[in-house]
């Protein structure tokens, strides 16, 4: 396991980001922070292999093999082009649910367009070599549309539910004119999708039989989701998602479910101007289970059910951006109790992804170049 591989590396190397404390007391008692990988540029997804070492993506377009000791790889061939400007670039990573027998690797990003400037999510996947170096037999498998000159709110978040279904997030591009389009269902924009892993549409997607609604849409109306998990007990998709200024919401996705964006907000424009919604709501939205003000700016999501931390078997735990921290969701069942930020004030990093590792522990990337991954663990 990590914790053992890398104790060495972790007293060896002098950190070149910001410090962080050893210990931290929460609810449920004193926890341990580590460093455990450094060196990483703005590292966005990762994921564990079943030798328990990582693939990590860099949103500078590499993808990255992490072994058990902590060595990061040179860069993995065969990933696709991506649009590193803004907040695009290489985004997720997730393995195929038959992975030891096919080796599939799926990735999201920014892909560039036909035209000068314009950009949307895809999706593809590629065959992982034996030696962790390559991806072969690439193809990409979704590509969000319509293509947009924004280089804002990708979404990307990547996870399987126990069926093999594929559900991949998407933003809506942020552009107050580009952003009315999370409400249409012939645009991909601001929406969740489901595909079967080889990019094909599922006959009992809710929109397959409705006239001019693309068939990937499983639901709409949001804004910029970074987070995303399947319920363990439920294999419901729940999402993290980014409100305007104000208004984070967590989300349970439902098939064909409208979540409101831009038409109704608990948040305001960047400037402070009101959102006010239009006279006539739909009246099928659907409420979100949490919501924040101020903005936490949650990337990532993920169920605990690991054993290290029984009293947070069940809750989730999501990555804070603005508010520099990670966040505890707990849970009883689907129920939302409340919520708990675990590090506090002055806490020095964005935290961008959040994963529970096979050890129990759960790591978290930092956003930052040079970025780091975390590990928590009770303290000993």
């Amino acid at each position: 396991m990590f914790r053992q591989a890398l104790a060495g590396l972790v007293c060896a190397t002098a950190l070149t980001t910001p410090a962080i404390a050893q210990t931290y007391e929460t609810e449920a008692g004193a926890v341990a922070l580590d460093p455990v990988v450094e060196g990483l540029q703005f590292p966005w997804g990762m994921v564990f292999l079943p030798d328990d070492s990582m693939l990590v993506t860099e949103r500078s377009g590499n993808l990255r093999h992490v072994a058990a000791d902590g060595t990061i790889s040179d860069p993995i061939t065969g990933v696709p082009e991506v649009v590193f400007e803004g907040q695009g670039g290489l985004l997720d990573v997730a393995l195929d649910p038959e992975f030891e027998s096919n080796r599939y690797v799926y990735v999201s990003y920014a892909e560039p367009g036909d035209e000068a400037g314009t950009n949307s999510t895809a999706v593809a996947r590629g065959v992982l070599s034996e030696d962790r170096s390559q991806l072969s037999d690439v193809e990409v498998i979704f590509s969000q549309q319509p293509k947009l000159p924004s280089t804002l709110h990708f979404g990307s978040r990547l996870t399987f539910d126990n069926d093999g279904y594929l559900f991949i997030t998407t933003g809506e591009r942020s552009d107050a004119e580009f952003r009315v389009q999370a409400q249409d269902l012939d645009s991909h924009l601001g929406k969740v999708i489901r595909i079967l892993p080889d990019g094909s549409v599922p006959e009992d997607n809710p929109f397959v039989d409705t006239q001019g609604a693309l068939p990937e849409i499983w639901s709409y109306g949001h804004r910029n989701m970074q987070g995303a998990d399947m319920h363990p007990q439920t294999d419901q998709l729940w999402v993290a998602e980014h409100g305007p200024r104000g208004g984070d919401e967590l989300n349970k996705v439902v098939p064909g479910g409208n979540y409101g964006w831009p038409l109704l907000t608990e948040g305001t424009e960047y400037s402070g101007d009101p959102i006010n919604p239009p006279q006539d709501l739909p009246d099928d939205l659907v409420e979100a289970e949490r919501t924040w003000v101020p903005s936490p700016a949650p990337s990532g999501l993920a169920f605990y059910t690991g054993d290290l931390f029984p009293q947070w078997q069940g809750d989730a735990f999501m990555g804070a951006l603005a508010g520099t921290d990670l966040i505890r969701i707990d849970l009883e069942g689907e129920e939302v109790l409340g919520d708990e930020f675990l590090f506090g004030d002055g806490f020095p990093h964005r935290i961008r992804d959040v994963t529970e590792g096979p050890d129990g522990a759960l790591y978290l990337i930092t956003d930052a170049d040079p970025g780091q991954i975390l590990r928590l663990s009770p303290e000993q």
